[in-house]
């Protein structure tokens, strides 16, 4: 098997963060094949003997999960809630394999949901520095003037916090409401949802569509299905095919 670092390993295995992991080897607590690691090792997983605090630690990231989830309304992103309302979690219990929210939509938001256990992919799609676009259809109550257009597409602060630049545009009007497409590089809490109060705007409906060239497709409201193999590469940044 391919070797990857010893921090990658620890946060495949969902033992500890990276920088969690560097102190722990810094501080002479993690053996290779008993030798006392460094920062920067690599170990082989499958074949290697890692030992934590004099714990031998089995490597469980072999089995990794990437699932697409087409969130309903109604459920939180979380894996689990303190006010026992139903979470997507309980959309995929038949997948085999414990999975986690990569980033979230809120309870009134819906739309297509990464699920993994690969902390790589989880950190690659999460961190601000890789840009990776989200794109959503926006539902706005009524038309939009001009003015509300031109706000959405300048630089904004909420929150104290200055917005990375964002597009929106008006794809239809009709029968009372405004189709829109925003894109995303930056994932802020209820983020659309606070663009649109701070320009005088309801959104009716909201759904994530696409991360990057991931389309949410054809997959139906609170199914799920697996990532093809060209899908994870493109995700991790190993290909740009899809």
């Amino acid at each position: 098997m391919e070797k990857i670092r010893l921090q990658k390993f620890f946060t495949d295995n969902k033992i500890m963060s990276r920088r969690a992991s560097e102190r722990v080897i810094t501080a002479g607590n993690v053996k290779i094949n008993g030798v006392t690691a460094k920062v920067g090792d690599k170990v082989d997983p499958e074949n290697d003997v890692i030992v934590y605090n004099g714990k031998v630690i089995k490597n469980n990231a072999s089995n990794k999960k990437y699932i697409m989830l087409n969130k309903p309304l109604g459920y939180v992103t979380t894996t689990s809630d303190e006010k026992g309302r139903e979470t997507v979690i309980s959309l995929v219990s038949d997948v085999g394999e414990r999975v986690y929210p990569v980033g979230r939509l809120d309870m009134y938001s819906e739309g297509l949901l990464i699920l993994t256990n690969d902390g790589e992919l989880t950190n690659r799609l999460t961190h601000p520095k890789n840009n990776m676009p989200k794109i959503y259809s926006v539902v706005i109550k009524g038309e939009i003037s001009p003015e509300a257009l031109h706000m959405l597409n300048s630089p904004m602060e909420i929150d104290g916090y200055k917005l990375k630049p964002v597009k929106v545009r008006v794809l239809s009007v009709k029968n009372g409401a405004t189709n829109t497409q925003f894109t995303l590089t930056e994932g802020r809490n209820r983020q659309i949802r606070k663009m649109c109060e701070k320009c005088s705007l309801t959104i009716m409906r909201l759904t994530r569509i696409a991360v990057g060239k991931l389309r949410l497709g054809e997959l139906e409201r609170g199914k799920w299905r697996e990532l093809t193999k060209n899908e994870v590469d493109y995700l991790l940044g190993k290909s740009d095919n899809i």
